[in-house]
């Protein structure tokens, strides 16, 4: 209520509790101004978005349900003799990591279920960082001045295997083991040091007593703290950066056409959120993953049976499951090839992809920043090497389940072996090859929409007795979008000869750049987009129908 003061002039009251917070917090750290300025930033609106925001969202899950798991289990590999609720564990000696792990599943409240949770958010969590990233890929959202959050976002995709494989490592079980195991043998195979570096990670001989304990903390603090920091890092960049849109009406390289952040992006993003969780949730009650409980604890001298990695590992299973058992014997030791060139090939597969912004950026010499996303179909060289790494991906996560294939559907092992050796080389060419030429043919089938519109499946008979199909002009809004694209020239070394007949000296790096621009932007790189004079003759009535 206002009250008057002695010269008459009304006095407000006392302002309520939560804004005089407000203001005191606005007074020493600028959130008003800050917020003012931010808080409508507008972002644009497609569901391929969404993509980033399922990751975002199942690693806020995965680090909730962490937290409640760490609060009962115990990383230790003490042995203790289980006397649980579970009567065909009963009598079993464990260690202290499987015993908690089965306490956590069957004694503490809701523990199956956030253990089920914590596993389904880490599957969900990699599946749409990787699904993203090859939305950020084939639409060409790497390129300048965005080179660096790729970077940051592959190396959470990266982060994110390691920091899987440390997790599914923790309760000791035996299918745990048999990956810790292949581990053990990895480092082995390494010329010189792997002996002197499988005894540091084991404390000793495998398994030794320390592994848990050591894996503990790397999995709950090193890895995510690491990978916090990037996230963060990343959404600064996204935020900082004006956000990528698809080309269409009204959209170009100096604006952003969708929705602000308050209060239409964010009440989105937070129903968006809690149903991504529910839909984790659910799935975690209904489908059950590692029951550690009719595996056993983890025995050197057993191997569980059908024993598999999760789907983000399996390329690298399949890399050393379908790799020949060569060895090489020199001076006294073995130097195992059969498992040290997969475990190579294992990064440097991953590497070309984290890479290639910066290869097609020296390819190109494109400089200029993008805003705009290209349509796969018209970075047809782009899309077929990413096409071809996907194939080689996948081909070795059959290589990786070559058991599995093989008991399930009645087939030879060796067969499938030596399909996945094949397809490992053969595959991705025939993918690039075949995906270059799907794209050129879509780059056509744009040229003739926009000459000669769109087919309706309407049949007209003309009165001299042709018959032809009557085609409905496009929009002005649809003919932007299939010829805003650019398409440059490709990069040329120039003349060696100068006009005076001297030489001039050409690096091998020149003319390797001038022959891989010419598979971006040379002749049989694309289809030639419709001129406006072409347009013109065939509206004008010559062979329009």
């Amino acid at each position: 209520m206002s009250t008057a003061t002695d010269t008459g002039t009304p006095r407000r009251g006392k302002a309520p509790a939560g804004e005089r917070v407000a203001d005191w917090a606005d007074g020493r750290l600028g959130i008003y101004s800050l917020a003012r300025a931010n808080m409508r930033k507008i972002f644009p609106d497609h569901w391929s978005f969404m993509l980033g925001e399922v990751a975002l969202y199942s690693f806020i899950i995965i680090i909730l349900t962490g937290v409640y798991l760490t609060l009962f289990f115990h990383p230790s590999m003490e042995e203790v003799v289980y006397h649980g609720p579970y009567v065909p564990m009963q009598g079993v000696r464990m260690s202290e990591a499987f015993a908690s792990t089965l306490d956590i599943s069957f004694e503490v409240r809701g523990g199956l279920l956030i253990r089920q949770i914590h596993h389904w958010a880490a599957l969900v969590f990699l599946c749409a960082m990787f699904v993203h990233m090859m939305r950020v890929f084939f639409t060409g959202a790497f390129r300048k001045p965005r080179e660096i959050n790729w970077l940051f976002g592959f190396l959470l995709f990266f982060l994110g295997m390691l920091t899987g494989f440390t997790g599914y490592s923790l309760p000791d079980d035996l299918l745990s083991g048999t990956g810790l195991r292949f581990i053990e043998g990895v480092f082995l195979s390494i010329p010189v040091v792997g002996t002197y570096i499988s005894m540091f990670v084991f404390g000793g001989e495998f398994p030794g007593m320390d592994l848990i304990p050591r894996l503990y903390p790397v999995h709950v603090l090193l890895l995510p703290g690491i990978m916090l920091g990037l996230l963060v890092a990343h959404l600064i960049l996204v935020f900082y950066h004006k956000h990528t849109q698809y080309p269409g009406a009204g959209k170009t390289n100096k604006n952003v056409v969708g929705m602000p952040l308050l209060p239409v992006y964010m009440a989105k993003a937070g129903g968006f959120f809690f149903l991504v969780f529910g839909v984790i949730a659910v799935i975690s009650a209904i489908a059950t993953i590692n029951p550690i409980w009719t595996i056993g604890p983890y025995r050197p001298d057993q191997v569980s049976t059908g024993a598999q990695p999760d789907w983000y590992m399996g390329f690298a299973e399949g890399l050393v499951r379908v790799m020949p058992g060569w060895e090489i014997t020199a001076w006294g030791h073995t130097l195992v090839l059969g498992v040290f060139i997969p475990i190579v090939l294992f990064p440097l597969v991953l590497f070309a992809i984290g890479f290639y912004p910066f290869i097609e950026g020296w390819i190109t010499g494109d400089k200029r920043e993008h805003h705009i996303l290209d349509r796969p179909r018209n970075a047809p060289t782009r899309t077929a090497f990413g096409v071809a790494w996907l194939t080689a991906y996948f081909v070795m996560l059959i290589g990786g389940g070559n058991d599995l294939w093989a008991t399930h559907f009645q087939l030879s092992i060796n067969s499938i072996t030596w399909f996945v050796r094949i397809g490992f080389f053969a595959g991705p060419v025939l993918a690039f090859i075949a995906t270059k030429r799907i794209c050129l043919g879509l780059q056509r089938r744009d040229k003739e929409k926009v000459l000669h519109g769109r087919e309706t499946g309407i049949i007209k008979r003309l009165p001299h007795g042709e018959f032809i199909e009557v085609h409905e002009p496009l929009t002005q809004e649809q003919m932007h979008v299939l010829t805003q694209h650019e398409q440059p020239k490709a990069y040329e070394i120039g003349p060696e000869v100068d006009e005076n007949g001297v030489r001039r000296k050409v690096k091998g790096s020149q003319k390797l750049r001038a022959r891989l621009s010419k598979s971006y932007y040379g002749k049989d790189a694309f289809i030639p987009k419709p001129t406006s004079e072409e347009y013109k003759e065939i509206t004008s009535g010559h062979g329009h129908h």
